[in-house]
């Protein structure tokens, strides 16, 4: 797949060259490193340094380099995967639920399953349209959690356990921070732009909100899902 020679390598353009060249630090990065040779024959070819350390901190440098010349933007799936400390965990996830209404980024998705697996918080249910496990961003972004929570497609909240709790910015909602939360319920989060559709909203029981002292009245949702999870986790 790697295996290039010299002449074909270098009739790439020059944003493809480092393109190549930065697949490669990721393969490496996930424990490939039988690629390191290729790597720095690559390396000499585009008159760099040869790689010497596999530090994380080296490698992302150095991902994060040839996707610049490359000129490729950044973007949170673009972060190389750099597993530090990570262990099998005997914690039982929480009997809740988390119900994703309408979300339209995957990275968004990804982040919260992500959180939900690192807080063993529970189950995740998701609407129709909200982006599943089968999409690659959604994996990418979940750091390869997606496979380790329980995540179900639905159609509407039937079955889910009662009370349902929205997460909103809403002015009559009182703090998380105060809010006694039952052992078992459905957390609800909105979509990135109106909130909660209206039909979820006339069924939720309870609403929810991160007190915030800034002039913006609000946070992405990922961001409001891991203080939420924090928070009921304690």
């Amino acid at each position: 797949m790697y295996n290039w020679n010299q002449a074909k390598f270098l009739a790439l353009p020059h944003e493809q060259k480092h393109k190549k060249a930065s697949e490669i630090l990721r393969e490496i990065s996930i424990g490939n490193e039988y690629l390191i040779d290729e790597y720095n024959k690559i390396c000499q070819w585009l008159q760099m340094e040869p790689l010497t350390s596999k530090s994380p901190e080296t490698l992302s440098n150095r991902f994060h380099y040839h996707l610049k010349e490359a000129n490729v933007s950044w973007q949170e799936h673009n972060l190389l995967i750099v597993r530090k400390n990570d262990k099998q965990s005997n914690t039982p996830f929480l009997n809740i639920a988390i119900y994703l209404d309408n979300l339209r980024s995957a990275f968004n998705v990804g982040s919260i399953l992500r959180t939900v697996e690192a807080f063993r918080l529970g189950q995740i249910y998701f609407s129709p349209s909200t982006p599943f496990i089968d999409n690659p961003k959604v994996q990418k972004t979940s750091m390869n959690t997606f496979d380790k929570v329980n995540c179900h497609k639905i159609d509407n909240l039937d079955g889910l356990p009662r009370p349902f709790i929205a997460l909103e910015t809403a002015d009559f909602a009182p703090s998380i921070t105060e809010f006694s939360f039952p052992d078992s319920f459905t957390l609800i989060l909105g979509n990135e732009e109106y909130g909660l559709s209206e039909t979820v909203l006339k069924q939720v029981d309870h609403f929810v909100q991160i007190p915030l002292v800034g002039s913006k009245n609000s946070l992405n949702v990922a961001s409001a899902f891991a203080i939420a999870a924090a928070t009921i986790r304690k």
